[in-house]
Parts: structure tokens; C-alpha cells; sequence
């Protein structure tokens, strides 16, 4: 298996190589060759039968040259060191990208939250929350929602943070209210933003219509989708509400083909019903075996379409799977889903990669516009953050166009490229 960690640091050297070897440069590299900081903590949880267990838990912080840590929370039975380590990395790059005042960070616990109640996981998390609190806050590491997190565990996250920190520290009322700045992702009612839900989605819809005409994409163009939760569900509604076709879609027990393209909102009402998407051919409200078949997941990835999205976890292209892919186009939704043998291979088949770090900006983006408003009591209608998303996006995607066309080189490179300019700027 490639380790995440090792794949993050390849890309970086590869943008590394289109800057001359300035002193500046060196001493950038080697601080981005490690994280500042790696927080391992032992997070006990008693159990509904009484009984107590103990997850191991993560929190990376990266780089903070550019601003506060920033970066979500995953709760994942593969969470490790070295995939914490890698996402935190490329948050720092992310967050360049698209030019936001954040440093990278990113957390997560080791344990599938599908096997806890609803009770164990409150404690779970409000249990990791207290084990990294001193090393967190509104100014010095935000949290967000990643893999398996949501608005419920964000606002726990605050919650548990802001009663642990007021009964320690007398503070006025106003100080009291900019606490609810330390997560990101939070349900409305407890200072969330309008359009976060669905932010990783919007932004990446914003960065694909930049990238349409030039990529010649059309109308007719048929897309796959690796991965259908929040990400995937809410990126294949945009595409299908204007007018793109999604012929596939996968999850972690299966995938379904409909060549003439499905419905995503039907597919999800199915998907929750049944568990899985396997067996939900639904063509516009009707889900009929007629329109489609179900495939195994991999074969998400050889499926006869113009665009591949992979939207799931890292690594899922790679070396052994790369040379069967079809698409011409891979438009990452993920964080980390190519490796670099799996670029190498891609390129020489003449496939077009358009980088994670520019693609799924969107939710760190929405984020720090949720920061924003906590720090100065402010709530924006979700039509503001979606202008001030789109403009954000455009800008990101423009300067990556222009930088791969300037440089001759390939999207990703390109995008850490700029990210890594913008770091060596804070140096100056």
C-alpha cells in the first residue's frame, strides 16, 4: 500500500523543481518535509455495556506560516499517523492555493463510527476534544468536518471545548461568543454557516465550469463517480441539475452503471433504503433494473466514460489499477485519491488529472468564511458565501490554468506551484 505521507511529499518536490534552488527555497522544503507538531492521544470511551475502550487519536499540525492550523477531523478505522500526517500537508497547500489566512492541520480517530451509538460517539468525541484541547482554539488550530464527521460532531467539538476552557479562564460575554470559532462545520443554530453542508461540492462545480470549455467538456460527456456520500451525492446533483450525465456511481459495497444516466437524488433515497447504491438504477424518479446493472466498486474505474471522479478515500488510483482507466479526464474530489506511479502512468496515457488540492478547496473555503462570521457576530444568506465561493474558486482556478500553461506542466504541479510561491512569500 503507498503511504500517503511519502506520495504528498513527491508532489511537492516535483513543483520544487520549477523554482530555482534559492537558499529561501531549501530552507522551505525542509520545513515542509516534516509537520511542526504530531499530537497522539488515547481516547477512552465507555461503552454502552459498561465496558471501556480505547481509540487511538491524531491531530497533525502542519504549518501555520499563513495563519492559524486548519484542517477537519475524520473518524476512520484506517486513520494512522501517516495519513493524518499527508492530509494536513496537503491542507497547508490547499489553503495557499486558494489564498485563505490558515496553516494545515488535520486530526482524526481510529474507529468506524458506524459500530458506535449515538451515545458513544458523543463521548468519543467530546473525550477526543478534551484530549486535544490545549492545543486547539478560535486563533491557534480550528477543526473542521472531514470523513465520517458532520455538524452534530463539530458543535459537540465546541461545545466540549467551550465548557472545559470557561471553567478555567473568566472571560466577558463577547469572548465567550468568538469561542465558537474553534470548529468549523457546525449545525446552524450554534454558529454554522449557510452552504457549508454542501460547500466541497459547490466549490468543486465552480473550479469544473472553469475548466469545461477549455477541457472540451460537454453536455454529452459521461461521468463516473467514485464514492457517493456527501461529496460525491452533492457534486452529482450539481452536475446533473445542469445537464451532465452520470452514467455510474460506487460506494464501499458496490456500484451501478446506467448508461443513460441516473438520478443522484433518487440514487441516494435508494441507497439509504438498501445500504448500498448496488441495485439502484434510478432514471429520473423511477428505480428500474431495466436501466442499468450493478458492478463491483473497482470497476468504477474501467467503465467506458469521458470523466472520472474519485471522491472517496487516498490512493484509490494507483499503479495496478491506472492502466485500465478509460476517462480521459480525472477531476479528484478526494484528498490524495492518484499516487504518483498512478500520475506517471495516467500522463502517458495522455489523461488530464485536475489536482484535489484545487477541486475540493470548496469546504476549507466555506470554513474560514464560517470563522469569519463567528470572530466578528456575523451570519451571511448562503447566496453571499456562494459569491464569495465562486469568486474564490475562479481566481484558484485561473491562476492554476495560467500556471500550467507558463510552466508546461501538468495541473497538479502546477497548483503546488503556486501554493508553494505563496508560502515563500510569507518567508520574504
Amino acid at each position: 500500500m503507498n503511504n500517503p505521507f511519502e506520495n504528498a511529499l513527491q508532489q511537492l518536490g516535483k513543483a520544487a523543481k520549477k523554482f530555482e534552488g534559492s537558499r529561501k527555497l531549501q530552507e522551505t522544503l525542509a520545513l515542509l518535509a516534516q509537520p511542526q507538531r504530531e499530537i497522539h492521544v488515547n481516547v477512552p470511551v465507555v461503552m454502552d455495556d459498561g465496558s471501556l475502550k480505547i481509540f487511538p487519536g491524531y491531530r497533525v499540525q502542519y504549518n501555520n506560516a499563513r495563519g492559524p492550523f486548519k484542517g477537519g477531523i475524520r473518524y476512520h478505522p484506517q486513520v494512522d499517523l501517516d495519513e493524518v500526517k499527508a492530509l494536513a500537508f496537503w491542507m497547508v497547500m490547499k489553503n495557499a492555493l486558494v489564498d485563505i489566512p490558515y496553516g494545515g492541520a488535520k486530526g482524526g480517530v481510529a474507529v468506524d463510527p458506524k459500530t458506535l451509538s449515538a451515545g458513544e460517539l458523543e463521548r468519543l468525541t467530546r473525550a477526543y476534544t478534551r484530549a486535544i484541547a490545549p492545543d486547539i482554539g478560535p486563533y491557534v488550530d480550528i477543526p473542521g468536518p472531514d470523513v465520517n464527521t458532520n455538524e452534530t460532531i463539530m458543535t459537540w467539538m465546541a461545545e466540549e471545548y467551550i465548557s472545559n476552557l470557561k471553567s478555567q479562564t473568566p472571560m466577558s460575554k463577547e469572548e465567550k461568543e468568538k469561542l465558537w470559532a474553534v470548529t468549523t462545520g457546525k449545525s446552524l443554530d450554534h454558529g454554522g454557516s449557510e452552504g457549508r453542508h454542501s460547500a466541497t461540492a459547490q466549490g468543486a462545480w465552480y473550479v469544473f465550469s472553469a475548466f469545461a470549455e477549455k477541457l472540451n467538456i460537454t453536455k454529452k460527456s459521461t461521468i463516473a463517480i467514485q464514492g457517493f456520500g456527501n461529496a460525491g451525492y452533492y457534486f452529482a446533483k450539481q452536475l446533473h441539475d445542469h445537464g451532465y450525465k452520470v452514467v455510474a456511481v460506487s460506494d464501499s459495497k458496490g456500484a451501478v452503471y446506467v448508461p443513460e444516466g441516473l438520478d443522484p437524488d433518487a440514487t441516494m433515497k435508494c441507497k439509504e433504503e438498501k445500504g448500498t447504491v448496488a441495485g439502484c438504477y434510478c432514471k429520473g424518479s423511477v428505480c428500474d433494473v431495466r436501466f442499468g446493472k450493478p458492478i463491483p466498486s473497482e470497476k468504477i474505474f474501467s467503465l467506458p466514460v469521458d470523466i472520472l471522479i474519485p471522491s472517496a478515500l487516498e490512493n484509490a488510483i494507483h499503479k495496478d489499477n491506472a492502466k485500465d482507466i478509460a476517462a480521459k479526464i480525472i477531476f479528484e474530489l478526494a484528498n490524495g485519491p492518484t499516487t504518483p506511479e498512478a500520475d506517471e502512468i495516467l500522463a502517458k496515457k495522455g489523461v488530464t488529472v485536475v489536482p484535489d488540492i484545487l477541486t475540493n478547496a470548496g469546504g476549507v473555503t466555506v470554513s474560514y468564511f464560517e470563522w469569519e462570521q463567528n470572530l466578528h457576530g456575523l451570519h451571511w444568506s448562503e447566496k453571499e458565501v456562494n459569491k464569495k465561493l465562486k469568486l474564490k474558486m475562479e481566481r484558484a482556478a485561473a491562476v492554476v490554468w495560467d500556471t500550467s500553461q507558463k510552466l508546461n506542466t501538468t495541473f497538479r504541479t502546477a497548483a503546488f506551484a503556486v501554493a508553494l510561491e505563496r508560502i515563500l512569500q510569507v518567508k520574504e
